[in-house]
C-alpha cells in the first residue's frame, strides 16, 4: 500500500477517535446538575443511618435489655415441702440462746369501774288464808280434833277466832310438835328458845302477858300472832319449816 492510502487511513482514525470524547460529553449531565443529585443522596443517606439506629435502639431497649431482668424476676415454684420447711427454720431455736421472755401488761394505768347492784330488800313470806292450800310446797298434815282441855284445844279455838280452817289447824299442830312437842317448858339450849311455839327469846312472849313462862295460851297468843304477821298463816309457816328447816 503507498502512503496516500496511509495518510487517508490516518486521518480517518483521528476523526473517528475525535468524534468519540464529543460523544461522550453529549451523554454526560451538565454540572449544574450534578450537584442537587449528591446531596439528595446524601440527605437519604443520613436518613436512613438515623432510621437504622433508632429501630436497633427500639429493639434492644424493650426486649434485649428487659428480656434477662425479666426472667430474673420470675420466681421459682415453691413446693409445699420447701414452705413448710422454711416456717421450722424460721421457728428454730439456737441452742444455748435463752427463750423470748413473755411481755408483762402493765394494767396499772388502767380502772374498771362495775356498778354495784343493789342489795334486794327480803320480802316477808305471807300467805293469805284463801290460798294456803294451793301454796303447799308438799305433805300436809290431816286434821285431828284436840282433846278438850289440852293446849291444843285452847289453839284450835283461837285458830277458828281468826277465821282460818281446819287445815290450818293441822298445820300448826304439825309445825309446833315440831318445834317443841307442845310442852309449855321446853327449852332450847343451843339457841335460847322458849315454849310451845319456841320463842326467840323466850321473853318476847312478856308482850302477851306476865306469865308467859308458865301459861300455855299466853304463848299460843303471841305465837299465832308471830305466825299471822309473818307467813300469813299456819300452812305458810309449816311449809317455810319444811323447806329450810325452821319457822
Amino acid at each position: 500500500m503507498n502512503s496516500g492510502d496511509d495518510q487517508t487511513l490516518a486521518r480517518r482514525a483521528s476523526a473517528e477517535v475525535a468524534a468519540v470524547p464529543s460523544s461522550r460529553a453529549r451523554r454526560a449531565p451538565t454540572p449544574a446538575a450534578q450537584p442537587r443529585w449528591s446531596r439528595r443522596r446524601g440527605v437519604l443517606a443520613v436518613f436512613a443511618g438515623f432510621a437504622a439506629v433508632a429501630f436497633a435502639a427500639a429493639w434492644i431497649g424493650p426486649t434485649g435489655l428487659s428480656t434477662p431482668e425479666a426472667k430474673a424476676e420470675v420466681a421459682a415454684p415453691i413446693s409445699l415441702y420447701a414452705s413448710s420447711l422454711g416456717d421450722i427454720q424460721s421457728h428454730t431455736v439456737v441452742a444455748g440462746a435463752d427463750p423470748a421472755e413473755p411481755t408483762e401488761l402493765d394494767r396499772d394505768g388502767y380502772t374498771v369501774y362495775v356498778t354495784p347492784k343493789p342489795t334486794p330488800t327480803p320480802t316477808p313470806v305471807v300467805v293469805s288464808a284463801s290460798s294456803s292450800s294451793s301454796s303447799s310446797s308438799g305433805w300436809r298434815p290431816p286434821f285431828v280434833t284436840p282433846d278438850p282441855g289440852t293446849a291444843q284445844s285452847i289453839a284450835y279455838g283461837m285458830v277458828k277466832a281468826r277465821g282460818w280452817g281446819d287445815d290450818q289447824f293441822a298445820c300448826l299442830v304439825a309445825l309446833w310438835n315440831k318445834e317443841s312437842g307442845w310442852r309449855v317448858n321446853a327449852y332450847n339450849a343451843s339457841s335460847g328458845a322458849y315454849g310451845i311455839p319456841q320463842s326467840l327469846p323466850g321473853s318476847k312472849m312478856a308482850s302477851a302477858g306476865a306469865d308467859w313462862e308458865t301459861n300455855p295460851a299466853t304463848q299460843i297468843t303471841w305465837g299465832l300472832g308471830y305466825i299471822g304477821a309473818r307467813y300469813g298463816t299456819p300452812c305458810g309457816a309449816w311449809d317455810h319449816s319444811v323447806r329450810v328447816g325452821w319457822y
